[in-house]
Order: structure tokens, then C-alpha cells, then sequence
């Protein structure tokens, strides 16, 4: 789910600057260009104010190099990067998950890590949980733990996770798991804040974190415990710059191996010999959202409340228009709540998906009781008003910036079908889609994005009525996709979760809170002279672990 302050995008994409890629690296920093030192340097704008996986959102770099999830979303989707278990299995019951970790495995300062520290780990966070320094802000939280009844180390090899009720979590969680005697002392008070986990960091990544000059830099060297060996390069400098065009000029200067690029900066960079410019397809959604609240926080007109007003716009919007002139080709058009990097669950919507034509437009638009009965050229709504829309959009969202090229296509093809909008770009939409309880709403339409983990109940959860003005900024409550929705949390059986999404994903995609606009791509570049390593240009550098640090050499 999009974990606000606890999921990682918001710490990779909050990289941004405005209108700049999601998350910037360089790396040979400031240094001159030298491909003997065999040292990659990362650079972002971005700095993290702790170590400590508990206390901060802030640091997913870089502490996803130097500790690893149990399991989590890279493990289950490619077999050579798993965490700190090796594999896992669940009992017939659907409760019992039981985890092999890596035989021998090692902490980066020589000790034995075991199930033992992962048992702590999650005991340590659930054993928080009440207290008045409940561990519920870093990466490390107590979300989802409510729903676990015990977790035990059987063995040194063997962890055993047993839930009340059947869930996903124990593989799909994203605590980072941490060497028991370095943490079993520090009180929960202390970990949330006067404990910094100064460097150096033991893990059982394939770095170690080994110094950290909060707002300037932080110094990677290569773990000689890690499983899979001791990485081949030197090491890694993360440097913390003050905008993305000094990486990309770096890039082209040879001071740089590898940046997160924009759509221009990657059109510029791929003209260039020594560079290789990629794109990869992540899990975020961008859509257009219509305020479905009664009351308190409704729209200017009740029609946003219904959904044959809602689905007869949706034939308004050309999703590969936008992708095409917006987004300058980097995505994929938009169709059901899926993206397509989620093969599993990915639905194109082929039999009821909508398809752009104006004139099928204004027949149901017709047919639902919304014309323009004064000849004005502007449709009223069944109460007689005009429409005259209002679309609230943002230049950072905490994700890949949407372009506000989109918000400007939708008003040009909705005032053709006689529904006039206005496009506010505000600095911040928080106060505004906050729920209509605590003082949001009052708007009509809003362009925004969701980069949701890639679990089911977390793809789905911006249509849950107990999400509302958190994850769900459409305000739509539905009774049915909220049972579809608990069921999802409870299935384990991938077929039988692929068959209650698929359910969950009609239902959202025919009532359309939401109409989705575009899976946007993360764009990037690195240069081909010193270092070797890097995943494809399909997915150059994971978002989701310390691919491709583990297997990065100079030439």
C-alpha cells in the first residue's frame, strides 16, 4: 500500500525537485573522473537525519544495501536476490509460514545471523505495540504485526511465523531485520530517537554503511560476509546534491556512472555514445479522481456522485494521447487499477474497457439526464446548474511527478462535451483531499498518483472506505468492494486472489472513482566506461532492493 511516511517510494521519489525524475543517483560524485578508484557514487538531493530503520522513512537509501527484508517484493519476483531467507513455505492452514535462512550466514561484523535475530526483529516491533514509544514511524513498524499471533526461531535455520488470520504479510511485509545484539538494549524511547545506529552499520546486505555526514554524504563498503560474496567494487558514495541538473551534466561529463533522468534530460542523454538511457516499469498508477462525497466535502454538483456521470467522462479521455503528449511516450496508457509490472494481477479491463469517442460521450451523458437544455454550449446537471468543474492537481506528490499536460488535455476534451473545468496547481493537496471529517474536500476533480507496493490488498486500497482521504481520495465507499477487499486480505491461494482482484478491479473500474490515466516508467541513465553490472534497460536499478549493488565491477 502506499505506506505515506513508511512506504519506500515516499522516500526514493521524494528525490524529486518539482518536474525532476522520481530519484536521482550519479556516481562519481564531485571527485574528478577517475575509473581506478573502482568507487560507484550515487547522488541525491534527499538527505536521510538517521540510520536507524525505526525512527525515519527518510534513509531507504541507504539502508536497503546494508539490511535485508525476510522476503518482500524483489525475493518473490526474481530468485537471485533474495533476502535473509533463503525460501519459505506456508502450512495447509494457511497460517504457519515457516522460513529457511541462509545456512552460515553472517553479520557484516562476523557474527552468526540467524532465525533467532529475525524473531527478535519482529517481536522487538510487536512487542511495542500499546506502549507510549510504540515503534509505528520508521520503515520498521508495527503495521500488520496486530494480525500475528507468534513468531519463534525453531532453530538457528528455521523461522516460524504463525497469524491469526490468513494473510500475505509475513512474505509481503518490508521490515528491514536487524542483528540482535546490537539492538536487544536499546529501549523503545531510545530507538525512536537518541539512538542514531551510528555507522559502522551491521547488516547482511551487500554493503556496509560506514559513514554518514548527515547533508553531505554517505560511504558504502562492500560486506566480506555477504552471502553471495564479497561485492566486487571498492565501494559506493552516496552525495547529497542540491538539484538533478548538476547529475545530469555530471553524467555527460564522465563525473557521473548513474542518474535518474526526466523525460528531456533522457531524450538529450540518449544521444550520447557513452551513455545508456533506460526505462522500467514500476507500480504507479496516475488517475483522474472525482469527489464522490454526500455532504460534508461534496463537489459543485451532485453528478460526481454518480456513476453513469463518472463513466460517461471516462470515454472522454484519451489515455494513450495523454502518455503520448504529456508524458512524451514514457508509460503505459491507463485502464483498470493494476498496473501491468503486476503480471499476477494486471487486467487491460479488454471487455468492458472504455474507449475514447466524444460522441459516445454525449449520448450517455444524453441518456443520463446531464444536457445542455439553453443551447449554450455548457451541460447542466439534473438540479439545472451549469457545470463549471474545478481539477486540483500537484507538481509533487511524493512519487513521479504527473504533468500537468495531462490536466490540461482532460479540460480541453471535457469542455468539447459542454463540461467546462478549471485546472489549480496547488504546492500541496494534502489539507484539501484530507477526508471530509477532518475538513477536506470542496473540490470537483483531482489528478494525482499512487505507487502501491505489489501485494493485493495494498494494489486495491484507494477504493477502501476505511481509507478515505488517506489512500482513498475519491471519498467512495462501496459495501461490496470492501468485502471483496477483506477477502483479499485473508487469501493466501494466488488463484483465488487473482480471482478476488480481478472482481475488486471490475467493480472499481464500472462505478469509476477513478479514472486511470497512466502507468508512468522510471527513467534513467549510466555511462558505459567504468563500471559493469547494471540490470537492463528495463530495469536498470531495483526500487525495491540493493539490485544491483551486490553484482556491480569495474571494468
Amino acid at each position: 500500500m502506499d505506506k505515506l511516511p513508511l512506504n519506500r517510494r515516499a522516500v526514493v521519489t521524494s528525490l524529486l525537485a518539482a518536474s525532476a525524475a522520481p530519484w536521482v543517483m550519479g556516481s562519481r560524485a564531485l571527485a574528478a573522473s577517475s575509473c581506478g578508484d573502482h568507487i560507484v557514487r550515487l547522488g541525491s538531493v534527499n538527505t536521510p537525519d538517521t540510520m536507524s530503520p525505526f525512527a525515519s522513512s527518510s534513509n531507504w537509501w541507504p539502508l536497503c544495501f546494508a539490511y535485508d527484508f525476510l522476503v518482500c517484493v524483489d525475493a518473490q519476483r526474481h530468485p537471485d536476490r533474495r533476502g535473509f531467507a533463503k525460501e519459505w513455505s506456508v502450512g495447509d492452514d494457511n497460517l504457519t509460514w515457516t522460513f529457511k535462512i541462509w545456512p552460515g550466514m553472517k553479520w557484516s561484523d562476523g557474527q552468526p545471523a540467524t532465525a533467532h535475530d529475525a524473531a527478535f526483529t519482529y517481536n522487538y516491533l510487536r512487542d511495542s505495540i500499546g506502549t507510549p514509544n510504540e515503534l509505528n514511524v520508521g520503515y520498521n513498524t508495527t503495521n500488520g504485526l496486530e494480525n500475528v499471533k507468534s513468531v519463534a526461531a525453531l532453530d538457528d535455520e528455521t523461522l516460524q511465523i504463525v497469524t491469526k488470520a490468513p494473510t500475505r504479510w509475513p512474505i509481503d511485509n518490508t521490515t528491514m531485520i536487524v542483528p540482535e545484539h546490537i539492538w536487544k538494549d536499546i529501549s523503545y524511547a531510545d530507538a525512536l530517537s537518541t539512538f542514531r545506529n551510528d555507522p559502522p552499520l551491521v547488516g547482511t546486505g551487500p554493503m556496509i554503511v560506514s559513514e554518514f555526514n548527515q547533508g553531505q554524504f554517505v560511504r558504502l563498503t562492500p560486506n566480506p560476509y555477504f552471502r553471495a560474496g564479497k561485492p566486487s567494487i571498492a565501494g559506493a558514495i552516496i552525495q547529497y546534491l542540491n538539484t538533478v541538473d548538476s547529475l545530469a551534466a555530471g553524467l555527460k561529463s564522465g563525473s557521473l556512472d548513474y542518474i535518474g533522468v526526466t523525460a528531456s534530460q533522457w531524450a538529450d542523454l540518449s544521444k550520447d555514445p557513452d551513455i545508456v538511457v533506460g526505462q522500467k516499469r514500476i507500480e504507479q498508477r496516475d488517475y483522474l479522481a472525482f469527489n464522490t462525497a454526500s455532504g460534508d466535502g461534496e463537489g459543485s454538483t451532485k453528478a460526481l456522485q454518480d456513476p453513469a456521470f463518472r463513466d460517461a467522462i471516462g470515454y472522454a479521455i484519451d489515455q494513450k494521447a495523454i502518455v503520448e503528449r504529456a508524458y512524451q511516450g514514457h508509460g503505459d496508457a491507463g485502464a483498470g487499477p493494476i498496473p501491468p509490472i503486476l503480471a499476477d494481477y494486471y487486467s487491460d479491463m479488454g471487455d468492458i474497457k472504455r474507449r475514447f469517442d466524444l460522441t459516445e460521450v454525449s449520448r450517455r451523458l444524453d441518456a443520463a439526464g446531464y444536457r445542455d437544455t439553453n443551447g449554450d454550449g455548457v451541460r447542466e446537471d439534473k438540479e439545472g446548474k451549469s457545470f463549471q468543474l474545478e481539477l486540483i492537481t500537484t507538481g509533487g506528490s511524493g512519487n513521479i511527478a504527473v504533468p500537468i499536460a495531462a490536466a490540461q488535455l482532460i479540460a480541453i476534451w471535457l469542455k468539447e462535451i459542454g463540461v467546462p473545468v478549471s485546472v489549480t496547481r496547488l504546492d500541496t493537496i494534502s489539507a484539501r483531499t484530507s477526508a471530509p471529517a477532518k475538513g477536506g474536500g470542496g473540490w470537483d476533480l483531482l489528478m494525482f498518483s499512487s505507487w502501491p507496493f505489489g501485494f493485493p490488498y495494498a494494489l486495491l486500497e484507494f477504493g477502501s472506505s476505511k481509507s478515505i482521504g488517506v489512500y482513498n481520495k475519491s471519498y467512495w465507499t462501496n459495501s461490496k468492494f470492501d468485502e471483496l477487499l477483506s477477502e483479499i486480505k485473508a487469501t493466501v491461494d494466488l488463484k483465488k486472489s487473482q480471482e478476488l482482484v480481478d472482481q475488486a478491479a471490475r467493480l472499481l473500474y464500472t462505478e469509476a472513482p477513478y479514472i486511470i490515466l497512466s502507468y508512468p516508467f522510471s527513467l534513467d541513465a549510466h555511462r558505459k566506461d567504468c563500471i559493469q553490472g547494471w540490470g537492463g534497460t528495463q530495469e536498470i536499478f531495483s526500487d525495491n532492493s540493493y539490485f544491483p549493488m551486490d553484482r556491480l565491477s569495474s571494468k
